[in-house]
């Protein structure tokens, strides 16, 4: 593991040993205004603070908003949520991806309620027992809500350090380096401003790209700026990208309504709603997948939608065939299936992928 050599230091220069303090006066003049986010000089609620970095895993600020205080208008407190089916969780959800964090998320709230007395724990540990609580959100937690002096690190913050640094070594085997780097930019106290000051930097200032180094306050320290080569970092080993996997969704109407049903609790969105389909496997034929079709009342006459429906997964591409079908009124569903009237899909906790090829199979 290489660092570049220091940034050669402009006369006059503030100390490293300042940056903490650059860091925070920066943020003083140049926070973000997040729904989430305690306004300057009040205390951070612990609730809001887990809400929202559990819905920012792998999602960005501006899909999160909406979502949050969607979230918090239902449910103000951990206590209400703990209260919640699992089903209307998912339920509100539903379009904002990774839906085991919302299983996660209900699960968390009820220990809460259960086994703290509606109290979130106040340390990293404390916090890293409760479900779909990992190091970097139990660090984000201790920090912006209880100023326990630790820096978690997200995706803006591995940026920030990493060209501030000049660190070679490629993600993920860099994420030890650059968490101890990072812990070198808190100061005294403030822990959770500290954190929050380096998100917003990475957010606003130093972008993935065309970062805007003038008005950096670490600029005068930062060793890839000093090099030119600030673009380049954070540095990433080649992605991975899985195997296509072929299926087909089957869009059953019975007058206005659609034949919906429950996935599986556990595995990929797991408790979520779908059309019936087939098995997802790579390679897979037609032919293959129309035979997983259901069958109500005998003999189905499938009629297959022009084109596919495409959707990407974290591990996975997938490609979906459409067809569809309708059956007389009053048919009777399928075990485990229900009717749903079409104008109320909305509450339904339908996945991105389910909507996609819903609205396939109803377009014209």
């Amino acid at each position: 593991m290489t660092l570049a050599a220091p940034a050669r230091r402009r006369k006059n220069a503030p100390a490293p040993d300042d940056r903490p303090a650059r860091l925070l006066a920066w943020y003083d003049r140049h926070r973000r205004a997040l729904p989430w986010r305690a306004p300057p000089g009040e205390v951070a609620d612990p609730y809001r603070v887990w809400l929202s970095e559990i819905m920012l895993q792998q999602t960005t600020v501006k899909a999160v908003g909406p979502y949050f205080e969607k979230f918090v208008a239902r449910w103000p407190d951990v206590a209400a949520m703990a209260r919640a089916s699992l089903d209307d969780v998912l339920r509100m959800w539903a379009g904002l991806g990774y839906y085991s964090r919302a299983r996660n998320l209900h699960a968390c709230a009820m220990a809460v309620a259960r086994d703290h007395g509606d109290v979130f724990p106040d340390t990293e540990d404390g916090l890293r027992a409760l479900p779909g609580i990992g190091p970097y959100t139990a660090a984000a937690i201790a920090a912006i809500a209880f100023d326990r002096r630790t820096m978690p690190v997200d995706g803006n913050i591995e940026r920030v350090v990493s060209r501030l640094f000049a660190v070679e070594e490629a993600l993920p085997q860099a994420k030890p380096r650059i968490q101890k780097l990072a812990a070198t930019l808190l100061g005294p106290s403030r822990a959770g401003d500290s954190a929050q000051a380096l998100m917003d930097l990475g957010a606003t200032i130093c972008t993935p790209k065309k970062p805007a180094c003038s008005l950096c306050p670490l600029d005068d320290d930062c060793a890839a700026r000093v090099r030119g080569d600030q673009e380049t970092f954070p540095r990433k080993a080649p992605k991975k990208t899985g195997v296509l996997r072929r299926g087909a969704a089957f869009i059953v109407l019975r007058g206005d309504e659609i034949l919906l049903r429950t996935r599986a609790a556990k595995g990929l969105l797991g408790g979520m709603t779908e059309v019936p389909g087939s098995d997802w496997l790579a390679a897979q034929e037609d032919a293959a997948a129309l035979a997983q079709a259901p069958r109500i009342n005998g003999v189905m006459q499938w009629h297959r939608k022009a084109g596919t429906v495409t959707h990407v997964f974290t591990h996975f591409p997938l490609e979906l065939a459409v067809y569809t079908a309708r059956v007389p009124p009053r048919t009777r569903a399928l075990g485990g299936s229900r009717w749903v009237p079409i104008a109320k899909l909305a509450d339904e906790a339908l996945p991105n992928v389910m909507r996609k090829a819903i609205a396939h199979g109803l377009g014209a």
